[in-house]
């Protein structure tokens, strides 16, 4: 198989990118065709409906687990046929996206939870009456949607550090990561592959948020971010050879402002 064309979302990193797509949000993205293949005439009479589903290929993966741990719920290990996970034999993603228009060999799409530069293999519409079933059960999920339902379990506040960190982010480099922060954080703030949180060796609990850092502490409900700091070290940064590492240049300017955010 070859892929058909690329989506140009914008989200560089997979904790940009929902495990599912947010319909609330107004946000735009694009699927390009690949040029000088006929397939701006397979868009014939697409353009009528709503929706469409997108077979992808989870092209950042390159091996697969039979058990997997996923980001939602509890910290338990599922088969992986049960889970969204990426972490699959044959890497296939298929998501469901609102389709807004069709400009040449361009479809413009509503929310989507994929990265910038995923390859598409395969396009087809979507139908209410065979491809909804609301009435269907979730399995585990049921579960874990019925506890998601619930208020979170912990309040998240920032440090006066913290706080002029993401603030410098938002305003000089318009870099906000801080609603997706505060979700995970609020929810269950314990250690978790998935979810990119850890302890490290000194005791610090940190969050991976895409191509940031962040540290914070727990104590009687309140989850207290700490510092913001860059995922890269400074000869990352600068090193030719690792050229494409999200938010570069804001990360070498955060290390000028508080060269103490090295990090470990």
């Amino acid at each position: 198989m070859e892929p058909i064309g690329f989506v140009r979302t914008g989200k560089r990193v997979k904790f940009h990118a929902l495990h599912q797509p947010e319909e609330t949000r107004s946000e735009e993205n694009i699927l390009e065709l690949i040029p000088n293949r006929r397939l701006e005439a397979g868009l014939r009479d697409l353009a009528g409906f709503s929706r469409i589903w997108l077979l992808w290929w989870f092209h950042r993966n390159t091996t697969w687990r039979p058990s997997v741990l996923p980001p939602r719920g509890p910290a338990k290990r599922r088969g992986v046929f049960a889970t969204r996970s990426p972490h699959r034999p044959n890497p296939l993603g298929l998501t469901p996206v609102q389709l807004t228009a069709i400009r040449g060999r361009c479809l413009h799409l509503g929310p989507c939870d994929l990265v910038d530069g995923t390859p598409v293999f395969d396009i087809k519409p979507y139908i209410p009456a065979y491809d909804s079933f609301p009435d269907a059960s979730a399995g585990w999920l049921d579960e874990v949607e019925t506890g998601l339902r619930q208020p979170p379990a912990f309040a998240v506040h920032f440090a006066p550090l913290a706080s002029t960190q993401v603030a410098w982010l938002r305003r000089t480099w318009s870099i906000d990561f801080t609603e997706r922060l505060t979700e995970l954080l609020s929810r269950d703030p314990s250690p978790h592959r998935s979810r990119r949180i850890r302890k490290r060796v000194t005791g610090v609990l940190e969050i991976g948020c895409g191509a940031w850092r962040a540290t914070f502490e727990v104590l009687a409900g309140i989850v207290t971010v700490q510092t913001i700091e860059p995922a890269y070290p400074r000869r990352f940064l600068v090193d030719p050879a690792r050229a494409g590492i999200a938010d570069c240049d804001a990360q070498l300017a955060f290390l000028e402002q508080w060269p103490e955010s090295a990090g470990p």
